[in-house]
């Protein structure tokens, strides 16, 4: 049955989360020292959790944390490199309760490998991401009923995960599409991270978080191609991301994709018009073999295989 909730595109980070109290639970955000990272770090600390900005500038990140006030630690994160990643799980002790797999680029404008070969923004907004997550795993599952959520698109709709050529080996290489399927890997993970972790009690779901401009649209001139009126601010980009993580509605839910606080709308074509665009969830990239094909392809990549 598909999820749906009284809030909406305009809701906000705030709102969501009213009246929940997160005292004593631990969190992650990573990028949170810019965009909706931040808000979404503020909105979890303001209702009680004791939040770690895990970052690459923690110069910015600290400028972040003292800004929004107690109960927020700085840590280094470079999501491209697999001994950062090891560094800062296993300085990690005790449970953890939310990870929100928050940062990410967007469009480089042109082929970038990170430095295992693999495509820059499938290596940050994926594997990176996948890395982080599974070697937390063991903090997350004993925190019981552990909650992740990671950051997706509307840009999934634009393309699969083309297993066969992800990095642009045989095929010219597009920004929109290594993005695209960047986000697709997203959608997926949920899916096989919940089915693999149910007993943990860990659920994963991805959250599109709607037309915002933040530092991720330097590669396009810092603008937006959304109309206006679908437009957010970043307390309401945040918010689905909130949701996800605290809200009661979303327990023991995962696996699923998120968009404007509701579950997305299946589609059997791309939509044409923006506004059903922002809605629709494409079926490849929710597909349980497609999503344990990318598992297997992920951590051997990462050198996780016995996760």
């Amino acid at each position: 049955m598909r999820v749906t909730t009284p809030y909406g595109a305009k809701s906000t980070a705030d709102e969501v989360s009213e009246g929940i109290d997160l005292t004593g639970k631990r969190a992650v955000v990573t990028g949170g020292a810019s965009g909706i990272g931040v808000e979404t770090a503020r909105t979890l600390a303001r209702r009680g959790a004791s939040v770690t900005l895990a970052v690459r500038d923690v110069e910015r990140g600290r400028k972040v944390a003292d800004d929004i006030g107690p109960g927020v630690e700085v840590r280094p994160l470079e999501l491209t490199d697999y001994a950062s990643i090891a560094a800062f799980a296993e300085g990690w002790e005790g449970p953890l309760h939310l990870l929100v797999n928050n940062a990410g680029v967007m469009a480089l404008p042109s082929l970038t490998p990170d430095p295992q070969g693999w495509e820059f923004q499938f290596a940050t907004n994926h594997l990176g991401h996948f890395c982080l997550t599974t070697r937390l795993h063991s903090a997350l599952a004993a925190a019981g009923g552990a909650r992740v959520v990671s950051l997706s698109s509307s840009a999934h709709l634009f393309s699969p995960v083309v297993f066969d050529d992800i990095n642009f080996k045989f095929r010219p290489y597009d920004a929109t599409l290594a993005y695209a399927q960047s986000k697709t890997a997203v959608n997926l993970f949920a899916v096989a991270a919940t089915e693999r972790w149910r007993n943990d009690g860990i659920t994963v779901n991805a959250a599109n978080p709607g037309a915002i401009v933040t530092p991720l649209q330097r590669h396009v001139g810092g603008k937006l191609a959304t109309p206006v009126e679908l437009q957010k601010t970043t307390e309401q980009g945040a918010s689905t991301s909130v949701l996800l993580a605290v809200s009661p509605l979303l327990a023991g839910i995962g696996g699923r994709y998120f968009n404007d606080n509701q579950e997305g709308v299946p589609t059997d074509q791309r939509p044409a018009e923006v506004e059903e665009l922002v809605r629709s969830v494409a079926p490849y990239s929710l597909d349980p073999e497609n999503a344990e094909r990318l598992w297997v392809l992920s951590a051997a990549a990462v050198g996780r295989t016995g996760s």
